[in-house]
């Protein structure tokens, strides 16, 4: 006799798989610096994939050059997201990449996703540069980055239908639910909350420091320019069909959330 097919079981936790790729490899860099390298290596490990903006400034670079010459000065714009002081701070950044990275490797794919993430980093490190021209601290982390998912979640995820909107519901198609035009996002209160509670506690948390031996490497700078370039760039990396946006936009503007 033929048995009924039981039905599938949902996944403990459903993360997408180029989530946990990025923590892996998030996870394996931290555990090479703590485990592998010397203090000595893991200094030169930081000089060469950190991100410093004194390697721009050629009249105070002290002894020379910092290793990786013209190519570590590109390459450091994204590398030094992949970076963390100690555990504490790959933590923190982990439990703010899983809901929002989440939600944006949902909606952009894989390959997206990991150029926006690459996009934002370089950019929270362009306004740290801006604000710390000529400084010999490295900065690392995936804050910026992380920052600019932050704000790239706020166009769609409060949406009707989306995973934090009304009559929502647990498909993936959640996630392609119409975004909110840039020029209506602060118009819906739940958004003008989230980006007032963010840069509150961007200003309690943000302001400190993450140290790597004994130095400062994160600046609060960065994670707004990430927050920033997560906000405006939105639309340039959103797959969702135009129409779909112009009507979410024709939806939204008579009414506040």
């Amino acid at each position: 006799m033929d048995r009924p097919a039981r039905p599938a079981r949902e996944p403990y936790f459903n993360v997408p798989g180029v989530i946990v790729a990025t923590l892996a490899v998030l996870l394996a860099i931290h555990l090479l610096r703590a485990f592998v390298l010397s203090p000595m290596l893991d200094l030169q490990f930081i000089r060469l994939f950190g991100f410093i903006p004194a390697r721009y400034e050629p009249s105070l670079l002290p002894g020379g050059a910092y290793p990786g010459g013209p190519y570590a000065d590109v390459w450091t714009f994204i590398t030094y997201s992949l970076i963390h002081g100690d555990f504490v701070h790959l933590g923190a950044n982990t439990i703010w990449l899983l809901p929002f990275g989440t939600a944006i490797a949902r909606r952009f794919g894989p390959l997206r996703y990991l150029a926006f993430f690459a996009v934002t980093a370089v950019c929270a490190a362009a306004v740290h540069l801006a604000t710390h021209g000529g400084e010999e601290i490295p900065m690392v982390g995936a804050s910026g980055a992380i920052s600019g998912m932050m704000a790239a979640s706020m166009r769609f995820v409060f949406q009707p239908g989306a995973p934090l909107g009304l009559f929502r519901t647990e498909h993936d198609r959640s996630y392609r639910a119409p975004a909110l035009p840039l020029g209506a996002i602060f118009r819906d209160l739940r958004v003008v909350v989230f980006v007032g509670v963010w840069f509150g506690l961007n200003m309690l948390i943000g302001l400190g420091s993450i140290s790597i031996a004994g130095e400062q490497s994160v600046a609060w700078q960065a994670h707004i320019g990430g927050f920033l370039a997560g906000l405006l760039l939105f639309a340039v990396f959103d797959p969702v069909p135009r129409q779909a946006r112009d009507r979410g936009q024709a939806d939204t503007e008579p009414t506040l959330h």
